[in-house]
C-alpha cells in the first residue's frame, strides 16, 4: 500500500511539474507584445503646432499624447517630399543608395534582398498590420505588405489578442488644401486671425500670405479632431495601456518654399510619442516616467523602423541605416548625444535638382550641386498656390527685399546656417571666416557620407532607370568608386576656378560619360570664368554620344549667352528614345525659359502616351504625361523670372 501511494505521489508531482513547464512555454509563446500606431499629418513642419511655436495651432488630442510621453525637439524627415520620405520611413534606409531618391519615380526600384518594409517585418513576426490608407512608395511593394491597406482600415479585423501595427495619414494638412481661389481671403473666414500672424522673414508681409498661414493652422485643428477619433476607438477597445502611439508630420511644409526643399521648414517635423503604461519597462529606466518631456536628441526617419523592431523584440536588421531611439539600453543621456541628420532632394514632380544637407547640432550645411537652378524653378503643382503666385509677381515687380527675393535667384554652391539664431536660414555663414572650421568639417563629413553610402543620385534618373532598379545594391557596389569620382568633380565647384581649371579640362575630355557630365555642370556654376572652355563645350554639344551631355553643354553655352539653346534642346528631346532623359533635358529648357526668357516649342511624342515597354502602371503613366504636359505648356508661355 505504501508503495502504491509513493508511486501515485510521484506521478502527481511529475504532472504538476509538467503543467508548470507547459504553462511557462505557453506564456512565453503568447506573451503580450506592444501595439504600435503611427499617426501622420501630411506636409507640416513643427512650426504649426503650439507644442513647438507660440502661434501654432492648439491640438488637444496630440497634446494628450504628449502628457503621457515625449515631445521631440529635433525630429527630421530625411527627404522633403512624400514618396521619398515614406520610402525612407518604411525601409529605415537612405533612399539615394537604393535608387529611390526621385519623387514618384518613372519606374520603381526592387527592394534589396533582406530589406523589408517595417509593416512586413512586423507582419512576419505575428503582428496584424493595417494602413489607412496612403502608401506612396518608390519601391516595388512585395505581396501583401499590409494585412489591409484601404480607407477606414484598422486593427479591429485582427485576431483576438493579436498585436498590431496601424498607420494612418491625415490629408487635411496637405498642400493641396491651400489651393483655394484668391477670393477666399474676403469670403471664407478662418478661426485663426490672419492679422495676428507673424510671418517668417522669407515671405512678403501680405494679407494673402497671412490668410494662407491661418488656413493651414485651421487645417491642423481639423487634423487634431480626426486624430481624436482614432484615439477614441483605441480607448473604446481598451488598448491605450498597450499601444505606443507616434504622431508626426510626413515631412515639412506647407507654405511655399518649404515642402520639397532642405530647409528646416522642409525637414523638421513634429514628433510626439505616447508611452503605454504596460510597456514603460521597454524603455531605459531614466525614461520610463517621462511625461510631457521635451527631448533634445536628434531622430530621423531612418530611425523609426529600427525603433519599432526593437520595441517589438525583433533583431535589428543590418540592411537598415537607422538606429532605435527607444529601448531598455538607450538612456536619455545617450539619446541627447545624437545631434546629426542627413537630408536629400532630387526630382520633385517635373522639377529636377540635386541637393544634400547635413545638420550637426545648431549648424546646418546645405550643398547645392546645381546652384544655377533657382529654388523656384517652375513646378506646376506648386503654382496652384495663390500665395506663391503673389510672391512671384512681387519679385518681378522688384518689390521684395533680398531675403524675400532669394527664393527666385540662383543659389550658393554651399550654405552654412546657425539655425538656433537664424531658424529660417536667411544668413549664409559660408564666407564668414569665423565659421570656416565648422564649414570645412561639415563639408568633408557630407562628402564622406555620400561616398560611403554610395549616393546613386549622382547618376541621372534616366541612367538609374536603365541600370540600377533591378538590383540597386549590386549597382551601388559596382559603381562606388565611380560615384566617389563624380562627387570629387562636383566638389571642384567649391574652389576658385583658377585652382581647378586643369582638373575640369581633364574631366571634360574624359572617356567616362558621367565625368564629362559633372564637369559640364561645374562649368555652369563657374559661368563666365570658364569661357575659355567654350570650344571644347561646343564640340561636346554637337558630337557627344550622350544626349544629356550635349544638353548640359548647351546649358552652359546658353547661361553664358553664347547661344539661346532653343534649337539644340528641341532637337535633343526629339531624338531621345528615353522618356526620363527627355524630361531631364526639358528641365534644362525650363531653366533657360525661367531665367533667360527663352521660349520652346516641344511636342508631345507618341511614346509619352504609351506604356513604356509595358512596365508603367496607370498611375505612373498619368504622372509622366502630367509632367510632360506641364513642361510643354509652360515653356511656350512668356512668363520668365
Amino acid at each position: 500500500m505504501f508503495s502504491f501511494f509513493k508511486q501515485y505521489s510521484a506521478l502527481i508531482g511529475l504532472s504538476f511539474f509538467s503543467c508548470i513547464l507547459f504553462s511557462k512555454f505557453v506564456h512565453a509563446d503568447t506573451a503580450k507584445r506592444p501595439n504600435f500606431v503611427w499617426l501622420l499629418s501630411e506636409d507640416n513642419s513643427k512650426h504649426y503646432l503650439k507644442l513647438y511655436d507660440p502661434q501654432g495651432a492648439t491640438m488637444p488630442n496630440v497634446e494628450s499624447l504628449a502628457n503621457e510621453g515625449m515631445i521631440f525637439n529635433h525630429a527630421f524627415s530625411n527627404a522633403a517630399v512624400c514618396s521619398t520620405a515614406r520610402s525612407t520611413l518604411a525601409t529605415g534606409s537612405y533612399t539615394p543608395r537604393l535608387a529611390m531618391d526621385n519623387h514618384r519615380p518613372y519606374l520603381q526600384a526592387k527592394l534589396p534582398e533582406g530589406l523589408k518594409p517595417i509593416s512586413l517585418f512586423l507582419k512576419d513576426a505575428g503582428y496584424y498590420t493595417s494602413n489607412d490608407a496612403k502608401t506612396d512608395y518608390n519601391f516595388l511593394t512585395p505581396e501583401k505588405i499590409w494585412d489591409k491597406s484601404a480607407p477606414r482600415a484598422s486593427w479591429r479585423e485582427r485576431q483576438t489578442d493579436q498585436p498590431f501595427f496601424h498607420m494612418q495619414t491625415f490629408g487635411i494638412t496637405h498642400e493641396g488644401q491651400l489651393h483655394f481661389p484668391k477670393e477666399d481671403v474676403q469670403n471664407v473666414p478662418t478661426q485663426h486671425n490672419p492679422h495676428s500672424i507673424e510671418l517668417p522673414p522669407i515671405y512678403p508681409n501680405t494679407d494673402l500670405f497671412k490668410y494662407t498661414y491661418a488656413r493651414t493652422l485651421d487645417n491642423h485643428l481639423t487634423a487634431d479632431k480626426q486624430i481624436g477619433e482614432v484615439l477614441k476607438k483605441l480607448k473604446e477597445d481598451d488598448l491605450m495601456d498597450d499601444t505606443f502611439i507616434f504622431y508626426f508630420g510626413d515631412h515639412g511644409g506647407v507654405l511655399p518654399a518649404s515642402k520639397g526643399y532642405l530647409f528646416e521648414r522642409g525637414l523638421h517635423v513634429p514628433l510626439v510619442v505616447y508611452v503605454p503604461k504596460n510597456f514603460r519597462h521597454l524603455l531605459h529606466k531614466d525614461m520610463r516616467q517621462l511625461k510631457r518631456a521635451y527631448i533634445d536628441g536628434f531622430v530621423s526617419f531612418i530611425d523609426f523602423a529600427p525603433t519599432l523592431m526593437k520595441l517589438a523584440g525583433l533583431p535589428a536588421s543590418d540592411k537598415q541605416d537607422g538606429q532605435s531611439f527607444l529601448g531598455e539600453d538607450i538612456s536619455l543621456k545617450e539619446l541627447k548625444k545624437r545631434d546629426t541628420t542627413l537630408g536629400y532632394a532630387d526630382r520633385f514632380d517635373e522639377k529636377y535638382d540635386v541637393v544634400r544637407s547635413l545638420r550637426k547640432g545648431k549648424y546646418k550645411y546645405i550643398r547645392h550641386y546645381q546652384p544655377f537652378n533657382p529654388d523656384v524653378l517652375y513646378n506646376a503643382y506648386r503654382f496652384k498656390n495663390q500665395a506663391l503666385k503673389e510672391w512671384y509677381d512681387l519679385y518681378k515687380a522688384g518689390e521684395l527685399n533680398p531675403v524675400q527675393a532669394a527664393f527666385f535667384e540662383s543659389k550658393p554652391v554651399e550654405a552654412l546656417y546657425d539655425v538656433e539664431k537664424d531658424p529660417f536660414e536667411t544668413k549664409n555663414l559660408a564666407a564668414d571666416n569665423t565659421h570656416k572650421p565648422t564649414l570645412l568639417s561639415l563639408r568633408e563629413e557630407l562628402s564622406s557620407r555620400l561616398k560611403s553610402m554610395p549616393d546613386l543620385g549622382f547618376f541621372p534618373e534616366s541612367w538609374q532607370v536603365e541600370n540600377a532598379l533591378a538590383n540597386s545594391t549590386k549597382f551601388a557596389k559596382n559603381n562606388q568608386a565611380e560615384i566617389a569620382k563624380l562627387i570629387d568633380i562636383a566638389d571642384l565647384q567649391l574652389q576658385d576656378f583658377a585652382t581647378v581649371k586643369n582638373q575640369l579640362k581633364t574631366s571634360l575630355q574624359s572617356t567616362n560619360q558621367w565625368q564629362r557630365y559633372w564637369a559640364l555642370i561645374s562649368l555652369s556654376r563657374f559661368n563666365q570664368d570658364a569661357i575659355g572652355f567654350s570650344s571644347i563645350v561646343k564640340h561636346i554639344m554637337t558630337s557627344d554620344s550622350n544626349l544629356l551631355n550635349r544638353a548640359r553643354a548647351a546649358e552652359y553655352l546658353a547661361i553664358t549667352d553664347q547661344i539661346s539653346g532653343k534649337g539644340i534642346l528641341e532637337n535633343l528631346v526629339e531624338k531621345s528614345k528615353n522618356n526620363v532623359e527627355a524630361l531631364e533635358i526639358m528641365n534644362i529648357a525650363t531653366l533657360l525659359h525661367d531665367t533667360k526668357g527663352t521660349l520652346f516649342n516641344f511636342l508631345m511624342k507618341t511614346a509619352w502616351q504609351q506604356d513604356y515597354q509595358g512596365k508603367l502602371n496607370k498611375k505612373q503613366q498619368k504622372n509622366l504625361n502630367y509632367w510632360f504636359s506641364n513642361r510643354i505648356n509652360h515653356l511656350k508661355q512668356n512668363n520668365n523670372l
